[in-house]
């Protein structure tokens, strides 16, 4: 299991008793449990703590889980935010129109406190993963803003459409709304087919496109990190380091200073060997 301690999670739920117990088991799991009472406040809690992982019931006045869900997938600072239902519905159709707006797992009423930790797990676990794969694969992008596009976008011919009016436009703040006009369908069912064909939301993608741009400008210029921010098309330096914190492990200052003291590592030796004599060159060599 992910590293609970440093995990924070929010239950968004109406009922008072439900609300109290999950946040009870949550904190005894060494969570840290933020609460909303209802969709405004939960979307709000959201765009301001950027969870590790949201809960949301479905069944809620006002604002149902649903509508939750749909503005969250419209934000990009919230957009990728592991996402789950809390319901004591089994309906079919209920459970599709959650997937297709893009939900990531349902938590049925009721269920075991076992079952929620598991499902909460899976999605953690799930997202150490991704965070693995950017930091571990990131060298291998294009060490420039014109990243190829090809080694991000996966080859699907009749997605060819979205994926280009992402790398036409990703510097520009669109959302999942902007490409779906764009390319002529609805948000809920071209999230369904992207996700269907790729395994990975429309935001997504547009999120992995700025990471793919975002890394090469830390490590290679001069820029500051709000310079890089409006490059990138966030709002403001905050929402782009919030979101790059959240999916390398580190916020872009630090990573920038990583990334520059792993590179002065590697001239460093060179330099060494070439300014030492013959003997200390075996050494440093390791030949004899």
């Amino acid at each position: 299991m992910a590293n609970e301690s440093s995990k924070t999670i929010l239950l968004i739920e109406d009922d008072s008793d439900s609300r109290n117990l999950f946040l009870a088991v949550l904190e005894a799991r060494g969570f840290d449990g933020i609460a909303a009472e209802n969709g405004v406040a939960g979307i709000q809690q959201a765009q301001k703590y950027l969870p590790d992982l949201i809960i949301c019931d479905i069944m809620m006045p006002d604002m149902d889980g649903y509508d939750v869900l749909n503005v969250l997938r419209q934000d990009p600072l919230t957009a990728i935010i592991p996402f789950i239902f809390l319901t004591g519905n089994h309906d079919t159709a209920g459970l599709r129109k959650g997937m297709e707006l893009g939900a990531d797992d349902y938590i049925t009423k009721p269920s075991t406190i076992e079952d929620i930790l598991k499902a909460i797990a899976i999605r953690l676990e799930k997202q150490a993963l991704l965070r693995y794969w950017y930091a571990t694969k990131s060298h291998q992008l294009t060490e420039s803003l014109a990243v190829d596009s090809e080694a991000i976008f996966p080859s699907i011919p009749h997605l060819q459409e979205v994926f280009d009016y992402i790398e036409a436009h990703y510097h520009q703040g669109i959302t999942l709304s902007n490409v779906a006009v764009a390319v002529g369908y609805s948000p809920a069912y071209l999230t369904s087919r992207v996700a269907r064909e790729t395994g990975d939301t429309v935001n997504g993608w547009i999120f992995k496109r700025r990471m793919a741009a975002a890394r090469p400008l830390l490590r290679n210029s001069n820029k500051t990190i709000e310079q890089i921010a409006t490059a990138l098309g966030y709002q403001n330096a905050c929402h782009f380091s919030r979101q790059f914190r959240q999916h390398h492990g580190l916020p872009p200052k630090a990573w920038r200073k990583q990334q520059q003291s792993l590179q002065s590592g590697r001239n460093l030796k060179p330099q060494l060997i070439a300014a030492c004599p013959q003997s200390e060159k075996c050494l440093l060599t390791g030949r004899s």
